[in-house]
């Protein structure tokens, strides 16, 4: 059996200090840094995104950030794909991979080479269009139809995250399984690299504390102005990118759905909620 390549892994909530030290641990190992955040991959999008700026980087490499436009699409299909040609990319010049970020479903895709069942397309178009409807006219139903057939999957799927909640409905239907116990059984495959895997952790109050004055920072940087001019390219609401905390909410206070202390409010709620679900 061939050795397998080494992988250093650094989870953990939001707001809980992973950027810091994963750049410690990379000037320590000889590392590059693969970034495993669903919104740090998009341009123009620094502030929401709270994305680490390169005089933060002390000249260590960092991938997978700032590598789409903001009307692209981005799922855990794209991050295996562009994480396996970093990771083939940093092994060739014998440096050591850290891959650190709180999207906890991306790392596991890529740490047991999690195998997406292939639909037929044909048949999955009908019944994903026939779910977006559904979320058209009411999301609160869609995502009550999810915890009816798969209450785990809600466990890590939000409500807002109606691209995942609808391939989770989706793939129920045209499989007749659960998407959540298919996830478990990919999870349970030895893993593919020889791997340290470290979760960051604090009392959670002192995270939900750090939550609301990075959202105050953010507020006070621009993040208005940054959606403001998202808008402005022509990114709309439903994109991916628009789907990330922050964004939806100011989106949402720009297009006039509330004042600015409520999208402030609902950042912060939801923000504090993710980081539970990130600590459970």
């Amino acid at each position: 059996m061939s050795e397998k390549n080494k992988l250093i892994i650094l989870t953990g909530p939001t707001a809980v200090g992973k950027t810091f030290l994963s750049i410690k641990l990379a000037k320590k190992l000889d590392g590059e840094i693969i970034s495993a955040d669903s919104m740090q991959v998009y341009k123009h999008m620094d502030i929401g995104s709270a994305k680490i700026r390169e005089d933060e980087m002390m000249g260590v490499r960092h991938h997978l950030i700032d590598i789409l436009e903001p009307d692209e699409e981005f799922n855990v299909f794209k991050f295996k794909e562009y994480t396996k040609k970093a990771l083939d990319d940093i092994y060739s010049r014998g440096k050591i991979p850290i891959m650190a970020g709180g999207t906890g479903f991306y790392i596991q895709s890529v740490l047991y080479d999690i195998d997406f069942k292939d639909e037929d397309e044909e048949r999955s178009s009908g019944i994903r269009e026939k779910y977006e409807k559904l979320a058209d006219s009411d999301p609160d139903l869609l995502y009550e139809r999810l915890m009816e057939v798969d209450p785990k999957s809600c466990e890590s799927i939000h409500k807002n995250n109606i691209k995942r909640v609808i391939r989770a409905l989706c793939y129920y239907e045209l499989n007749g399984k659960k998407i959540s116990e298919h996830n478990e059984e990919e999870r349970n495959k030895s893993a593919s690299y020889d791997h340290m895997y470290f979760v960051l952790n604090d009392d959670r109050e002192k995270i939900y504390d750090n939550i609301d004055k990075r959202v105050d920072i953010m507020i006070n940087d621009g993040l208005v102005a940054e959606v403001k001019s998202l808008m402005d390219m022509g990114v709309k609401k439903d994109a991916t990118s628009m789907q990330g905390l922050g964004y939806k909410e100011i989106y949402a206070y720009l297009s006039g759905q509330y004042d600015l202390d409520r999208a402030v409010y609902l950042i912060k709620r939801d923000t504090r909620h993710f980081a539970k679900r990130q600590l459970t």
